[in-house]
């Protein structure tokens, strides 16, 4: 059965995108766990996955949500966005991305349906991974998620409904809610549209 990868693409123009290979992001994690000289045992250890997920992980025959990035990230001394290849290496004190440069993740045909658009991308050694976050109308597949530091969630279109740990919120557009990230969550559209909001993801390093 054929399996589906999340799609990269960065801006280039307008109405021009370029397509980034799923199978970069799991290189260049399988580069930067080589060059800090550790096994996937050892970043088993560090991140708390298993040493067969993180492998497949590299191998692109898994697609991680965005917050096992962070923690894949986190382990490896790095952010998500230069896991994603969004260019780290110069040095700046600030950066503007356009709404037509976002680079986007897009997730439609894997487990869980979210797509997610990097709206600082092009900043250097972030403390914080800001995202815009789809959540489509139909989850396929429900998930925990569970990483280190704080996540910040404004609703900016739609209606969802917020797992977090044993209790249930309803969030509507303008609403936020701030949590730590450590403590098990998940969300998801309710009704028959998709929502949007706008994530922000604190990985202590």
């Amino acid at each position: 059965m054929k399996q589906c990868f999340p799609k990269v693409y960065i801006g280039l123009h307008m109405n021009e995108k370029r397509e980034i290979d799923e199978a970069e992001i799991g290189r260049r994690i399988k580069r930067l766990r080589k060059e800090m000289g550790i096994t996937l045992e050892e970043l088993a250890s560090l991140t708390g996955f298993t040493k067969g997920y993180l492998s497949r992980v590299e191998k692109s025959e898994k697609a991680p949500p965005v917050s096992t990035l962070g923690t894949i990230a986190r382990a490896l001394k790095t952010t998500i966005s230069a896991l994603l290849g969004d260019g780290e290496s110069e040095k700046k004190s600030y950066c503007i991305v356009r709404k037509h440069e976002r680079p986007l993740m897009a997730r439609d045909g894997t487990v869980f349906g979210y797509s997610y658009e990097a709206v600082a991308y092009n900043f250097p050694g972030k403390a914080m991974e800001p995202f815009i976050l789809t959540l489509p109308a139909k989850r396929k597949k429900r998930g925990l998620f569970q990483h280190a530091g704080q996540e910040l969630l404004y609703v900016l279109e739609g209606t969802i409904r917020f797992f977090f740990g044993d209790k249930e919120f309803i969030l509507e557009e303008g609403d936020c809610i701030y949590i730590d990230s450590s403590i098990p969550h998940y969300g998801e559209s309710m009704g028959n549209k998709a929502a949007k909001c706008f994530i922000v993801l604190y990985n202590p390093r």
